[in-house]
């Protein structure tokens, strides 16, 4: 055989060859293509998945949070009952017929200890009254008025018009106070 006779038949082989390398590369393509697919549709689905979780812990927080606020009184309002309960008890003891004065020292003994129960319940909650003795202090006291003194050093509080009051470390209410020039 010569040497053209030959390369027609190496070249049909290569062809053959190329051809059996491409089909085989295509499959390989396809199968790598089709493991994708299906990694994408897995990735999608947990995705989802996450999504869902995600916004369902969203709606939960958020309806635990309005329920928080909602309540959020609900230790105030039950220390409040007791003071309630000895409010209701000095009117019921108004109706009484019993001695004018007798009826009185209990009346008032009655709401000093309603007094009493009532700043102990506004304390457990953060509540309190500002100092009388406390020196002036303008972000909790407010001068109504000034007047000069010889007992008292000037810029200190003389006489409280209206106790103030405050929220942990916020002023509720300023205290109305008399201050010393």
């Amino acid at each position: 055989m010569s040497k053209e006779e030959t390369e027609p038949q190496s070249q049909e082989e290569n062809i053959e060859l190329t051809t059996d390398e491409a089909e085989a590369e295509a499959e390989a393509v396809e199968n790598e293509f089709d493991l994708l697919q299906e990694e994408l549709i897995a990735l999608k689905d947990k995705y989802a998945r996450v999504h869902a979780d995600f916004d369902n812990i969203k709606k939960r927080l958020e309806r635990e949070k309005y329920t928080a606020l909602e309540y959020a009184n609900e230790k105030f309002a039950k220390d409040m009952i007791p003071v309630m309960d000895s409010l209701q008890g000095a009117i019921n003891s108004a109706n009484t017929e019993a001695d004018k004065a007798e009826l009185f020292d209990k009346l008032k003994e009655g709401i000093e200890l309603t007094h009493k129960q009532f700043i102990t319940a506004l304390e457990r909650h953060g509540v309190t009254m500002v100092s009388h003795d406390a020196p002036f202090d303008p972000n909790i006291h407010n001068a109504v008025q000034a007047v000069d003194s010889d007992t008292v050093a000037s810029g200190q509080i003389v006489q409280t018009f209206q106790t103030g009051y405050k929220y942990k470390e916020r002023p509720l209410r300023e205290a109305m106070v008399i201050v010393a020039n």
